[in-house]
């Protein structure tokens, strides 16, 4: 049951807000359109929760440099997103991480958790144990570092004793962190909603031209593909392998959610976009304003007054 949220006039305080931001790859760019439809409609983001993606954008947002991080992303091309990837090679991953980490410690900064003026909890996963972690103190991009630990995808992370991977594999929506937190409102991002026919809402002007000459290359490569392989493809290990982590992460979101439901909860297609599809980003940001404002006006809230700026 949703609780009685008091008006937002003058002379109450601001509705407060838990967020708990799941898991999902390239998918969790909606989380930076969820985080903007909050914060401009009069929600005041206290405490914050994620795993894997969720923790990166969470953690950015903690640092308050969202929109700097939003503003990178968004001028991400394929190709870019290509070379911050750093193969390795007879280490328990294709990727070694350290390159897209640092990368982006250069590109907001990088401070201790205790010292973020927003609570926040990375969940990651103990490869030796399987226990779930909750990461609420030490460098934050360690812990973010720790909690994208992807299987298969990026190499795990060593942190004191332990070695860790994604939170996922125990725990795709993170609501448990934030049982204790004095708020208002626990707001959830699954990014593994169900299948939609068209997920993504109608193309902006400015995606169009912005990422004009990447699309008449996609043009150009759909034109000259051969027929035979326009059929539906076949499925390769990786693309079998995801799909079972996917399944696995479904029934633990469903069991873990049902014991913890949050007040609101925004979910995301599953099949918005890949998991690498990174340069997917104003879509993917629109999406998350989007399903935001529908799940608010789903739950019977909405808009409180302006928040800052």
């Amino acid at each position: 049951m949703i609780p009685e949220i008091p008006a937002n006039t003058a002379s109450a305080r601001p509705t407060t807000v838990s967020l708990v931001l799941g898991s999902g790859g390239a998918r969790g760019l909606a989380h930076i359109g969820v985080i903007q439809w909050l914060t401009e409609n009069g929600y005041v983001i206290r405490s914050i929760s994620g795993t894997s993606m969720g923790a990166l954008v969470g953690g950015i947002y903690a640092t308050h440099k969202l929109e700097v991080y939003a503003e990178w992303v968004l001028a991400l091309e394929r190709i870019h997103v290509l070379r911050l990837l750093d193969p390795t090679i007879g280490r328990p991953g294709i990727f070694k991480g350290e390159r897209i980490i640092g990368v982006l410690r250069d590109l907001v900064g990088d401070c201790d958790i205790e010292a973020l003026p927003v609570a926040f909890t990375a969940v990651a996963t103990d490869l030796d144990s399987g226990q779930e972690v909750w990461l609420r103190s030490g460098r934050l991009f360690d812990a973010i570092r720790a909690s994208i630990a992807t299987p298969m995808v990026f190499t795990p992370f060593k942190l004191g004793e332990r070695t860790l991977i994604d939170g996922a594999v125990v725990n795709p929506v993170p609501v448990a962190p934030t049982l204790d937190d004095d708020t208002d409102l626990t707001v959830a991002v699954d990014l593994s909603g169900p299948r939609e026919a068209s997920p993504m809402p109608p193309l902006s002007p400015s995606l169009i031209g912005d990422n004009s000459y990447r699309r008449r290359i996609l043009k150009f490569v759909d034109a000259v593909r051969p027929a035979r392989q326009r059929a539906e493809p076949s499925r390769g290990l990786f693309d079998v392998a995801f799909t079972a982590m996917q399944a696995m992460e479904d029934t633990i979101a469903d069991l873990k959610l049902s014991a913890c439901p949050p007040d609101v909860m925004v979910e995301i297609p599953r099949n918005a976009c890949g998991f690498f599809e990174f340069w997917r980003a104003e879509e993917l940001i629109a999406l998350g304003r989007e399903r935001a404002a529908s799940a608010f006006a789903h739950a019977g809230l909405g808009a409180l007054a302006a928040g800052p700026g």
